[in-house]
């Protein structure tokens, strides 16, 4: 089993949806960071379900730090966190009928039947409350050192945000929005796209777009290490993400070399591009100028509308109609995990130089 990330600093998460609780245990923190249980809890609100376009499941995320910590800053040691499960319905649930989309059947398989179904267990959404609250701690980190993360919705129900344009004030700006858009109007419509996707018993999906901005140059390794390859196994670890592309992505496959190249200046002795094709990496090395990734994030796969699937147990065809609490759309939900899974891999990513100072 694999449930750990990172290579200087390690991120471990376990729990299930249904279960006592879920949690992460952080390895390799550098000792003296400041912990803020209020911003930890803020970003846990940003996940958490609060609008008319969000699941009915709420959880308070009343958490714990158990170890790790001393005088309100890391200590070196493992930091472990812990968060109560405290509103579940675990009667919504029958094992062995495979909700279409979901990890049912392939972690029956995997665990020879032992795996915890209820809620999706081990593969729920509900997990990734464990990676904000990391991120609740790793953000204020990098946020230190000048480098900031943010997600927005850039497509959601054939409604487009506007792209990044100042990436420090936009980030600044999504960083305290309930809905993560640039453009107030464009979330106003997805919202609608979404309620009318609910009240017909479905869901959709989206695009999502994360920058990171002052990152400097020179992080990453050539060939398996590469900023782009440790980012996306990071981010292709949160359920319902199936495409990242990086800078213009799949657009380069219809531009020149001319058109996509980004030329380099010197601005004020500075290093900057003209343009950020590349998305703020080249030969999978940061360059400097912010990166910037899109996220393909899936309907959500659990819809009341009747579906086709199978019994597993009694290995005979069924239909399903899938019951309990669940979101339209959980690609606004899944903006500050994208954000807190990035903070995390870049935090990663800069340890792997020994020059790096985290302090003031």
């Amino acid at each position: 089993m694999k449930n750990t990330f990172g290579q200087n600093t390690t991120v471990t998460i376990f729990g299930e949806s249904h279960g006592h609780a879920i949690g992460a245990v952080i390895d390799g923190l550098i000792p003296g960071l400041k912990v803020d249980h209020d911003f930890i809890s803020y970003q846990l609100s940003r996940r958490r379900p609060s609008l008319q376009t969000d699941t009915a499941r709420s959880e308070p995320d009343n958490f714990k730090i158990i170890s790790g910590i001393f005088n309100g800053k890391t200590t070196g040691t493992p930091l472990c966190i812990i968060i109560p499960n405290e509103n579940v319905r675990s009667e919504d649930y029958n094992y062995g009928i495979a909700r279409p989309s979901h990890a049912d059947y392939t972690a029956h398989v995997k665990y020879n039947g032992f795996e915890d179904y209820r809620g999706g267990g081990h593969f729920s959404g509900r997990i990734t409350a464990a990676i904000v609250a990391v991120g609740g701690i790793i953000i204020p980190a990098l946020k230190e050192m000048g480098i900031t993360v943010g997600t927005h919705i850039l497509k959601c129900g054939g409604v487009c945000d506007r792209d990044f344009l100042d990436i420090k004030s936009d980030i600044d700006k999504l960083s305290v929005s309930s809905f993560p858009v640039l453009e107030q109007k464009c979330g106003e419509e997805m919202c609608e796209k979404i309620i009318i996707a609910k009240k017909q018993l479905d869901s959709i999906g989206g695009i999502t777009e994360t920058a990171v901005y002052g990152i400097p140059a020179g992080y990453g390794e050539p060939m398996f290490d590469s900023v782009e390859s440790i980012l996306s196994h990071a981010i292709f670890s949160i359920g319902g993400i199936k495409g990242v592309e990086f800078g213009l992505g799949f657009g380069f496959a219809d531009k020149s070399g001319s058109a996509a190249n980004d030329p380099m200046r010197y601005e004020n002795g500075n290093f900057v591009t003209t343009t950020n094709n590349n998305g703020g990496i080249n030969g999978g090395i940061t360059n400097g100028m912010p990166i910037i990734f899109r996220c393909a994030v899936k309907p959500t796969p659990s819809i009341a509308k009747e579906q086709q699937t199978i019994d597993f147990i009694k290995k005979e065809n069924a239909d399903i109609s899938v019951r309990g609490r669940h979101d339209p759309a959980i690609i606004r939900r899944i903006c500050p995990v994208i954000d807190s899974i990035t903070a995390i891999t870049v935090f990663d990513i800069l340890q792997s130089k020994s020059d790096l100072n985290f302090y003031k």
